[in-house]
């Protein structure tokens, strides 16, 4: 996790509107269990900034028409992802998240763009995020892009936990994180294994296995 990614956004693009949660219920129609992490996690949403073409003058392409910067005031520094997936499926557009609690604040998004068999639903990949940093910390200008989308790109790569390989597009290098993942997962379950396996047999075969996800990891990373 960095800690960073906090940007002056220009006032051009200031939106400062509350958003309801109504509205977002109303679209994303969340089931119960998330409306009540909606009342008991978060004060409020506000609509913070609209970086589009109109108000930043980058041109937008279909796959990034516009960003959005949403402040969520937080009743708790913990926060379900599920209020943040509800929140992405009801805007159609990719967002990014400053969460605010007790003078402090991190940012948080997901990779999101619309679907290649279906340009009208938009898929929410994997969440990355900051780590808790003073509200008043300083902030870097917004990054120099030629258009909406390398400017959405720069600002999730801000997030990511590993550096793009030479080359790698912003999707490869999110599935890519998505790996190495549920690899680490992989060999975390394998070792808890090799430690109760009693059978000597069974644990050459463990370490075997584990040995060659290890392997497999190396290369991710």
């Amino acid at each position: 996790m960095m800690s960073h990614a906090l940007f002056h956004y220009p006032k051009t693009a200031a939106f400062e509107r509350v958003l309801p949660k109504s509205k977002i219920y109303e679209h994303a129609k969340p089931s119960s269990a998330v409306r009540e992490l909606f009342v008991s996690q978060l004060d409020k949403i506000i609509w913070q900034y609209k970086l589009a073409p109109e108000t930043i003058n980058l041109p937008a392409k279909p796959s990034v028409p516009e960003i959005q910067i949403f402040t969520i005031a937080l009743k708790t520094p913990e926060l379900s992802e599920d209020v943040l997936r509800c929140i992405d499926h009801a805007i159609p557009f990719p967002i990014i998240y400053q969460l605010t609690v007790d003078d402090r604040i991190k940012i948080k998004a997901a990779y999101k763009h619309p679907s290649d068999t279906d340009s009208t639903k938009w898929l929410v990949e994997a969440y990355f995020e900051t780590a808790w940093q003073p509200f008043d910390s300083e902030r870097a200008e917004l990054p120099v892009a030629v258009d909406l989308v390398g400017l959405y790109e720069t600002l999730l790569r801000q997030l990511l936990p590993l550096p793009a390989k030479t080359g790698e597009t912003l999707k490869a290098q999110v599935e890519r994180i998505g790996q190495i993942r549920s690899k680490q997962q992989e060999c975390r379950k394998m070792e808890a294994r090799l430690q109760k396996e009693q059978q000597f047999n069974r644990k050459i075969e463990l370490n075997k296995q584990l040995r060659q996800l290890n392997q497999e990891l190396t290369r991710l990373l």
